[in-house]
Parts: C-alpha cells; sequence; structure tokens
C-alpha cells in the first residue's frame, strides 16, 4: 500500500456521513440499471473500485451477485465490512495498483469514488506514491480494471462532464483547463456536526477522452450516456446532465 492519499483525511472525517449527501440517495435505481445493462446474473463476480461504505456493493450482494469491493479509505472499507450481506467482501487497496487478472465478470467505479479522483491533486501527492510519475492516473485506474475482467467482461465507469461542469462552474469551484480537472472548495460536516474545510479535486472528461482511454486499456465501448446520479439511463450524451456513464466490454 502507498503512502497516505489526500481523500483519506476527506473519509475520516465524514465517516458514515458520506451517505447523508443527496447523490447517494440514488443507489437502487443506479444497480438496477447496471444489473440490466451489464447483464448481470446470480452468481456471477464483481469488482467495485472505489466502493466507499459500501452502497452499491451491498446491493448488487443483495441480487446474488459476488462482490470484492476495494477503496483507499480504511474507514469506508470497514465501514463497508460492517454492513456487508453475504457474498460482499471488501479490501483497502489503491486503484492505482489493481492485483487482479482475469478474475471477474464486470467492474465497476461509480461516483468518482476512484476513476475521476485518483490524479487530480497528483502533484500533492508524495513521491514513493503509486502513479505519481504516470502522465494519466485515472487511465491507469480503467487499465487495472480491465485487467481484472475475463475476456468478455463488462465494464461500467461513472465521469464527471467536462462540458457541465465548465457551463456550472460555481464560485467555489476552480478548473484547470491545462489537466482538466475541477477543484471545489468544500464544507464537510461529520455526524457529530463538525465541520471542515477541505479542496476536493475532481478529473473531467469529454466521451471523445473516454474512448480512447477505453481503447488503450483494451475495452470495446458499448455505450456512453449522459446520466445524473439516480437516473441512469441510455440517453446519448448531452451538455446538460452532470455525469458520463461508460460501458464496456473487454476484448
Amino acid at each position: 500500500m502507498p503512502d497516505r492519499h489526500h481523500f483519506e483525511d476527506v473519509a475520516d472525517h465524514l465517516g458514515d456521513a458520506y451517505l447523508r449527501y443527496s447523490f447517494t440517495k440514488g443507489t437502487e435505481q443506479e444497480v438496477e440499471y447496471l444489473v440490466g445493462a451489464l447483464d448481470l446474473t446470480p452468481g456471477q463476480r464483481l469488482l467495485d473500485v472505489g466502493c466507499g461504505p459500501g452502497r452499491h456493493s451491498h446491493a448488487l450482494a443483495k441480487r446474488g451477485i459476488e462482490v470484492v469491493g476495494i477503496d483507499i479509505s480504511a474507514t469506508f472499507v470497514a465501514l463497508a465490512q460492517a454492513a456487508a450481506p453475504s457474498g460482499a467482501t471488501f479490501v483497502r487497496l489503491d486503484a492505482r495498483d489493481l492485483p487482479y487478472a482475469a478474475e471477474f465478470d464486470a467492474a465497476i467505479s461509480l461516483c468518482q469514488g476512484a476513476f475521476g479522483l485518483v490524479g487530480a491533486a497528483v502533484d500533492e501527492l508524495p513521491v514513493t506514491s503509486v502513479g505519481l510519475n504516470d502522465a494519466d492516473p485515472d487511465g491507469t485506474v480503467l487499465e487495472g480494471m480491465a485487467r481484472a475482467l475475463r475476456p468478455g467482461g463488462r465494464l461500467a465507469v461513472s465521469a464527471f462532464s467536462a462540458y457541465f461542469q465548465v457551463h456550472h462552474l460555481e464560485e467555489t469551484d476552480t478548473f484547470d483547463t491545462d489537466r482538466g480537472v475541477n477543484r471545489e472548495m468544500a464544507t464537510l460536516k461529520n455526524s457529530a456536526g463538525e465541520e471542515v474545510e477541505r479542496d476536493l479535486y475532481t478529473s473531467c472528461f469529454t466521451p471523445r477522452e473516454l474512448r480512447l482511454l477505453a481503447d488503450r486499456a483494451g475495452l470495446k465501448v458499448d455505450r456512453i450516456s449522459s446520466v445524473t446520479p439516480g437516473r441512469y439511463g441510455s440517453g446519448a450524451p448531452t451538455l446538460n446532465q452532470p455525469e458520463f456513464l461508460l460501458l464496456a466490454t473487454r476484448r
């Protein structure tokens, strides 16, 4: 495991308060859509990369999918494991250094749990961290997920839309046009009501970038849709929704 990642401080402060945020309330709709879109069936194995407290993993395991959830935050892994239904297990791992090879029928990384998160503040990470000298850590995550899939395995990744982010830039946001990274100064409140100010960095993408990254990772793109948390669907990319959802198949 590499040196401590900047997001771990965020997770340690939030703890289970993470699940109070509005974007976490659409889990059942998202999972129901993905079960159909990825053609998931009971007994299959799925890797949830950047699983957080395990909300998608738990919902999938309750549908008979065998889930391995990984996250860099020990706090989130402990929360996920404590509430885990049968069929879901959780491991603390860095998404930039996945050890799996052709082991899973499907893989997901949703709500910037890993993909879109790891490369954003790369210049602030310790020099010994995995991926520091990688020009594209988000691509490294996607390649690791692709390797984890069996040939023909399916993948779903959500990503912030660069189009939407630039159009709806808020006063607390700073968009780095060179790197395609949004920096947000956010006030985070834990379950005790204690507040801290934290910089949150998120990589943003266009559909073209997602197609190029997928191709480099050995994935065939099945569809890229514009989506909103809790309202996943198959609509074409637009300027008006905050995320893209990439669906792909390992060649």
